[in-house]
């Protein structure tokens, strides 16, 4: 059923521990047990299973356990052992494991959703179970008595949810890619703000509660991360994928975020370092550097006898320049650039062989990657992909 690999030690890369198989569909999500060698998926085939180490050094299911639909969604909680599974048809499954994690009962069904449940999240201090579906509701219910205590109505299908427990603030992430702060009561809720920087829809959302910031990554390839905690809008940048970000965690141990994408890549993050704001893009009728019109400014063009030029953008100032004034690439790993990316002359000159310092690891998974999980305690990271299989990951060698 599943592949033991036996780790060969690399200096600084994540260490493939092994793989787990025998799926007929994508598993959506999956998560390692904490201070366990285990691992519960769920996934499109309808199935809900608990891998098991054994001896031999293989995963076997302990507990393998079929579905009315597909399971789109899921949140364990280790401490109480309740796993809380979304359906495809908006349908919420409450299931308690056993202590051996041999047995699974079933707790509880809510009817919250029309159609498909994208998140689902339970929170044990306010014994609250959120969901989001793509009927475009954000929903929270009481555990204990399985009330539904609220509703809200987002704009666009929410993709990503997190809550922060000192504040009852839920943050939710949609696919027009703006994100929602909403602050929860018993029954009712707020709407504090909503923030928008992504080009392409939120994909995942991470939230550190320690730091006070907000972590969204986006079909648009790029990751924002978002001083809450600061009260100054503050919004840092971090480019370093060329897919859809899928999946983002944060090592508030280390001040590392991985975070990993469609085309199986995985990055590890320094965020222990002062980071820069990207500026703002300027506009300009005519070149800022050499004055040159752009080729929109025909009175420049007529009164100059000059023929105009393309607009482009220097992505350290923001000033709007001229092919000619901006023919040179450079990495500014500070302000989240760690690919090369087009920045004018004068800046160009500015940057040192330090400020051009990698802030960011990379690594591939070979598989195209749907979610993942971050253990803190192992420091073991969990992938599942386009691919049907899970696979684990020593990171202590890039998480430390």
């Amino acid at each position: 059923m599943a592949s033991d690999i036996q780790p060969q030690p690399q200096a600084r890369k994540p260490c493939l521990l092994s793989k787990i198989e025998a799926f007929q569909e994508v598993v959506s999500t999956a998560v390692i047990i904490p201070k366990e060698d285990g691992v519960i998926s769920v996934s499109e085939d309808r199935t809900i299973r608990v891998w098991l180490k054994r001896d031999s050094g293989q995963y076997w299911p302990s507990v393998y356990h079929t579905m009315p639909s597909s399971c789109s969604c899921m949140s364990f909680n280790p401490e109480t052992r309740r796993l809380s599974v979304g359906m495809d048809t908006g349908t919420i499954c409450e299931f308690v494991l056993a202590e051996d994690y041999n047995k699974m009962t079933p707790a509880r069904t809510y009817q919250a959703h029309q159609s498909r449940v994208t998140v689902v999240l339970f929170v044990l201090e306010m014994e609250w179970l959120l969901s989001t579906s793509q009927d475009k509701n954000f929903t929270w219910y009481c555990s204990e008595s399985g009330q539904q205590l609220g509703t809200y109505r987002t704009s666009a299908w929410v993709s990503g949810l997190q809550f922060d427990v000192e504040t009852r603030h839920a943050f939710v992430g949609d696919q027009s890619g703006q994100v929602t702060i909403l602050k929860l009561e018993q029954d009712s809720c707020s709407l504090v703000t909503t923030f928008k920087g992504h080009t392409g829809n939120v994909t995942a959302l991470c939230w550190d509660p320690v730091q006070r910031v907000l972590f969204s990554g986006s079909s648009d390839h790029s990751i924002i991360m978002w001083d809450i905690g600061g009260r100054k809008g503050t919004a840092i940048e971090l480019q370093g994928h060329n897919d859809k970000v899928q999946g983002l965690c944060y090592a508030s141990h280390t001040r590392q975020l991985i975070s990993c994408s469609a085309d199986g890549g995985i990055v590890i993050w320094n965020m222990d370092v002062t980071r820069q704001e990207t500026p703002e893009w300027l506009d300009s009728d005519s070149c800022q550097k050499c004055e040159q019109p752009f080729f929109w400014n025909f009175k420049q063009m007529w009164d100059s006898k000059k023929i105009g030029l393309r607009q482009h953008h220097c992505r350290k100032c923001g000033q709007a320049v001229c092919g000619k004034c901006s023919s040179k690439r450079s990495t500014i790993p500070l302000m989240g650039f760690e690919f090369e990316v087009r920045v004018c002359d004068s800046c160009y000159e500015s940057i040192s062989d330090e400020d051009r310092a990698p802030t960011a690891t990379f690594h591939d998974s070979k598989h195209s990657i749907v979610h993942m999980h971050y253990e803190p305690t192992a420091g073991n990271l969990l992938t599942s992909g386009t691919d049907k299989v899970i696979k684990l990951w020593d990171m202590t060698p890039v998480v430390s």
